[in-house]
């Protein structure tokens, strides 16, 4: 009887969590997951996640029926897409959720606003017995046969076919595998924060920075202002009300409500040669972003002001270096491993996604008789595609963002209506260009 194939994931983030739920489903793999931090917890908190419709199939492909159901049901889906606004928040134009999702009523194109801590925890459960938590990952080795031995800190080896470096922009995977795909700094960077979604604050809030994302670009000046709303809290309650049966599949409900208490986050984009060098307190920060949006509508400077002075952060961008293809071998990266980009445009986590269902693909076929290192080629190649464009357009979108000129301004705000509108509009009632059978036949938890 031929062994299952070994799949070692090192990293168990979003796109490492994912592929590993594709191939327990797909069942025939022998799939581990080597995670540095000690429990969970740990990186459970953070920002809420945009997934737009191509992160959204990704995840219907690699998630169990009842854990995609799960996500739908306690997940936001905001009305509003993204719109475009002068500092006065005068419109420009706005892509709407319909734009966005193509007009499809399927959830797998939709777009939601999904809490990280709700959705690594949905992406843990039934993974509990692959998952190595407090194992530090520091190098590989590859046999003659290809055979890849991890080492990790306490000593410790591990044995895999194919070998995953799901290991986040630090990874030291990418950093043996690929090491001139380095992390090199962006020109731009930002000053953020987050308001409590209130009805007292959405009281003083206008309804387009309640519902959706904002992209403000003035007419002149150093820095544009991205905002976020996410209202998810009633849904979550509302799916727990109705019977999801969160606590039926080991979630535990009161864990999932501790970071889902509505916001609307707001970020400032500059130039990085403007933001403070040494450390600068909330205070200092928020009279930085106010100096910068001087002028602008009451709201957005009151977006800065009503902000906890402790939320507030500098954001230093980086990027991926890109590089030319490489030969591939059984080790391979995912995510922000190896296309790590500016978080302006919400494609970072979306683009892992769509790694973990490609990769998913291959290693499926892998099991089934296909030959490994063509097809850990063949992911690479789909990879760099995706992930590569994804970098170019944040990058893009960062630099248009600081441009400061008057002319230069009136130039960004026709290429964001180009680019979005020739990205999203010509897809009205299309499937996305990620491919939709599902990686296996849907099972239960």
């Amino acid at each position: 009887m031929t062994p299952p194939l070994r799949v070692l994931v090192v990293g168990a983030g979003v796109g490492g969590l994912a592929l590993a739920q594709a191939l327990v489903a797909a069942g025939g793999v022998d799939v581990r997951i080597a995670e540095r931090n000690p429990d969970a917890a740990v990186w459970l908190d953070g920002y809420r996640l945009n997934i737009n419709p191509d992160g959204s199939r990704a995840l219907h492909r690699c998630l169990p029926t009842p854990l995609w159901e799960a996500f739908v049901a306690t997940s936001a889906t905001p009305p509003g897409g993204i719109s475009f606004r002068t500092e006065q928040l005068r419109e420009l134009f706005t892509l709407t959720r319909e734009d966005m999702t193509g007009g499809s009523p399927d959830p797998a194109d939709g777009q939601y606003g999904v809490s990280r801590r709700v959705l690594r925890t949905l992406l843990l459960t039934g993974l509990e017995d692959h998952v190595q938590f407090g194992a530090e990952f520091e190098r590989y080795t590859v046999a003659a046969d290809g055979t890849i031995t991890a080492h990790f800190a306490d000593g410790s080896p591990l044995e895999a076919d194919v070998l995953v470096g799901a290991d986040g922009a630090n990874s030291r995977v990418r950093a043996q595998y690929l090491p001139d795909a380095e992390r090199v700094p962006a020109d731009a960077g930002g000053i953020a924060a987050q308001v409590p979604l209130t009805e007292e604050t959405r009281g003083w809030l206008p309804a387009v920075l309640c519902d959706g994302m904002t992209l403000v670009m003035p007419k002149s000046g150093p820095a544009s202002m991205f905002t976020s709303a996410f209202p998810g809290r009633d849904a979550l309650m509302s799916a727990i009300a109705a019977g999801v049966g969160l606590a039926g599949r080991g979630l535990d409900e009161d864990g999932l409500l501790d970071d889902t208490d509505d916001y609307v986050l707001w970020s400032v984009i500059t130039d990085h040669r403007v933001l403070p060098d040494g450390a600068v307190d909330g205070p200092g920060l928020q009279a930085l972003a106010l100096d910068m949006v001087r002028g602008w509508d009451p709201a957005l400077r009151r977006l800065i002001t009503e902000s906890d002075p402790g939320s507030v952060r500098v954001m230093r961008f980086r990027h991926s270096r890109l590089v030319e293809p490489w030969i591939s071998t059984t080790a391979t990266v995912l995510g922000d491993a190896v296309h790590n980009m500016p978080p302006v445009g919400g494609l970072g986590a979306n683009s892992a996604l769509r790694d973990a269902a490609a990769l998913a693909d291959q290693i499926v076929a892998v099991r089934d008789g296909a030959p490994l290192v063509p097809a850990i080629a063949a992911y690479e190649a789909q990879m760099r595609d995706w992930g590569y464009r994804a970098i170019r357009e944040s990058v893009e979108n960062a630099r248009r963002a600081t441009t400061a000129g008057p002319l230069a301004r009136r130039m960004g705000r026709a290429y964001f209506r180009a680019r979005g509108l020739g990205r999203h509009l010509p897809r009205r009632g299309a499937r996305s260009r990620t491919p939709a059978a599902p990686v296996t036949a849907r099972t239960t938890v």
